[in-house]
């Protein structure tokens, strides 16, 4: 998606070239005007029914990243395909968009990969620009072989510590994935930047992320700024179960653009998260520290909104109260 320069935007443009929006190098978000051309859709996947999810013990035997699909998860991912591809395919007005391209991020584990294989099926060779193993979007790290009644145990142990900041024993925290995910994203910004995701200018360019339910629960949490309060809200994927971050009108991804706000509510996201969505999905653009205020209110109790008329006034009567009195001593 493209757009003409701004003398607001791409001219004062620091640190990126001549098409460089102050804006976007800022906030890593788009404004209006700006000629960076961004993913039309960026879609995360979590990848089909594995062995694991079947029967916990083959972790005991098996390195998780080498965990396979079963048959159902293999048919999961080609029907996912065929989902995915309907979204791509389409205009926003309802009709087929014949500039649509899609490029494929995937995790490293053997599950993703089988489950990209399967989505692949759906796409014809010439609307895919390409594909990249990503480290950074592999599953969180629960440790080596895991002994099914230990991780049992642990898994409980997380529950009442918290989703977020447990760690598990050689393993990591989903705070862990969270930085190596910001990492990405960085990673990601510089693939837009430098057109490597562009096969002309007149294509529409859809991400699809193939990764892993937590995984792709914290990328949103680390684009839509959701704090970790918000992020243990919210409910895992189900398997081959897609959500699609697509590009408003104002320049800014909202999972309302192609879900329901029913969807989103079953997914866990709370009343102001949902209004963050609407707002996003809107052409109305905010200022950078109006966007910082979005969850303002998770932060604070109370404010002093007295006025500087108020305090003045305040200091006047203080004044005329201490001349009352010093006249009454006189």
């Amino acid at each position: 998606m493209s757009s003409s320069s701004s003398p607001e935007t791409a001219a004062d443009g620091v640190g990126g070239g001549k098409d460089s929006c102050c804006f976007c190098e800022m906030t890593k978000q788009h404004a209006t005007g700006c000629s960076r051309r961004l993913p039309k859709r960026i879609i995360l996947v979590r990848h089909g029914e594995s062995q694991g999810n079947l029967d916990m013990s083959a972790y005991s035997t098996t390195p998780d990243y080498r965990i396979p699909l079963t048959p159902r998860g293999v048919e999961q991912a080609r029907a996912a395909g065929r989902g995915i591809l309907d979204v791509v395919s389409s205009s926003p007005e309802g009709g087929p968009d014949p500039n649509w391209k899609v490029y494929f991020y995937v995790s490293p584990y053997e599950r993703t990969r089988a489950t990209l294989r399967g989505i692949g099926a759906a796409f014809p060779r010439d609307r895919v620009i390409g594909a990249r193993e990503e480290c950074r979007v592999r599953e969180q790290d629960f440790g080596n072989f895991q002994v099914e009644e230990r991780m049992r145990a642990v898994k409980e142990t997380r529950e009442r510590f918290g989703r977020f900041f447990f760690r598990f024993p050689e393993g990591e925290s989903a705070a862990d994935v969270f930085d190596r995910v910001a990492s990405f994203l960085e990673s990601l910004w510089r693939d837009i930047d430098n057109g490597r995701l562009d096969q002309t200018t007149s294509c529409e360019t859809n991400l699809v992320i193939v990764s892993h339910g937590l995984t792709s629960r914290v990328f949103m949490m680390k684009w839509f700024k959701w704090t970790v309060e918000q992020f243990e809200r919210l409910n895992n994927f189900e398997n081959c179960e897609f959500r699609v971050m697509q590009l408003g009108p104002g320049g800014e991804y909202s999972l309302l653009m192609h879900h329901t706000k029913e969807e989103l509510e079953e997914w866990g996201l709370s009343p102001e998260m949902i209004t963050d969505q609407q707002w996003r999905a809107s052409a109305n653009r905010r200022s950078w520290s109006e966007e910082c205020s979005s969850f303002i209110a998770t932060f604070f109790d109370n404010w002093n909104d007295r006025s500087e008329d108020d305090d003045c006034q305040e200091e006047d009567d203080g004044a005329e109260i201490k001349g009352e009195i010093k006249s009454l001593e006189e």
